[in-house]
């Protein structure tokens, strides 16, 4: 499977992952190897459950998938950044998984999801706050930390082996310049909104090759992903867009394939959902489709810097 290598590491992120037991399970069965979850997703029991249920029928070993997570933005300070990732690799359950060398088994990869500190509320056994403190969700109050507490309480989870790398999500570049300036330990990973709505080419340009960092491109379809939560239909599909279209009919894909074909083409791994196994299978072929530099800027021109109503304002 098609990879990008972290800098501090040498290790090997697979390019295409799966963004629970049963979908996960079957999707390791497919030939998925990168898996990326988050406390905010509500599933990471789940998804600890399909992998061990895979490890167990020794379809793959442990040291064959690559586990992401992400610490979220209410656990900020630094004693809660330790105790909401020891209590999410307990909900994986990946602390009783051993390699061959019997070492501990701990994240692959722990991203702090936001740059945005919000109210302790606790870490209970079933994440349930999200960004809002009140039932109503109109509330969201703040909490005061530096983000550089943030980061070397990651440090040090990298220390005690907690997390073999650790990266940002949701950053733009002023911040991820500030953080090389103190880090001990540089991110390794950049996940980003990226898709041809918002193509993010500068922040994308000075991540990879000023700091070396690998970055994964979430909500790749654009409006396709935002429907089920609520978005306004009056977004166009990018599979009806007639670019789209004429290349995927060129190279004998779907437009879906091409969408992210178009981000692995750019170096970015991809994390598409999906629990449908035609598509799992399609998803995974996408590192072999090879877009000429003109089909890449073609695609790309149809960027309108359109972002998630529901990170507008957190990003940017």
């Amino acid at each position: 499977m098609a990879s990008l290598t972290l800098k501090r590491t040498g290790q090997k992120m697979p390019q295409i992952g799966l963004g629970v037991w049963k979908i996960v399970y079957n999707a390791i069965k497919s030939g998925y190897r990168l898996f990326d979850g988050a406390a905010d997703y509500q599933n990471e029991a789940e998804a600890g459950e399909g992998i061990r249920r895979a490890i167990s029928e020794g379809i793959v070993k442990r040291e064959d998938i690559f586990v992401t997570s992400k610490i979220w933005n209410t656990d900020h300070r630094r004693e809660h950044v330790a105790q909401a990732a020891r209590h999410q690799l307990g909900l994986w359950g990946l602390d009783s998984l051993r390699r061959d060398d019997f070492a501990l088994i701990e994240f692959d990869l722990l991203l702090v999801h936001f740059p945005c500190s919000l109210k302790h509320t606790g870490i209970p056994e079933r994440f349930a706050s999200g960004w809002y403190n009140d039932e109503a969700q109109t509330k969201i109050e703040l909490d005061n930390v530096p983000f550089q507490e943030t980061w070397e309480a990651m440090e040090k989870l990298v220390d005690e082996g907690i997390a073999t790398n650790i990266g940002v999500s949701n950053m733009a570049s002023s911040l991820l310049c500030d953080v090389h300036r103190y880090a001990r330990i540089p991110p390794q990973v950049l996940q980003i909104e990226v898709h041809p709505y918002l193509t993010q080419d500068a922040l994308v340009s000075y991540a990879q090759n000023v700091h070396g960092l690998a970055v994964t491109a979430y909500s790749s379809f654009a409006a396709e992903g935002w429907y089920e939560i609520g978005a306004s239909k009056d977004i166009k599909s990018l599979f009806q867009q007639e670019v789209i279209i004429k290349i995927a009919e060129k190279h004998q894909k779907t437009p879906a394939q091409i969408t992210l074909a178009w981000a692995t083409n750019r170096g970015m791994a991809v994390i598409p959902k999906t629990s449908n196994q035609t598509r799992l299978l399609e998803n995974l072929s996408v590192t072999d489709i090879k877009l000429s530099q003109d089909e890449i800027k073609a695609i790309s021109s149809l960027n309108i810097n359109l972002r998630d109503r529901m990170l507008t304002g957190f990003c940017e």
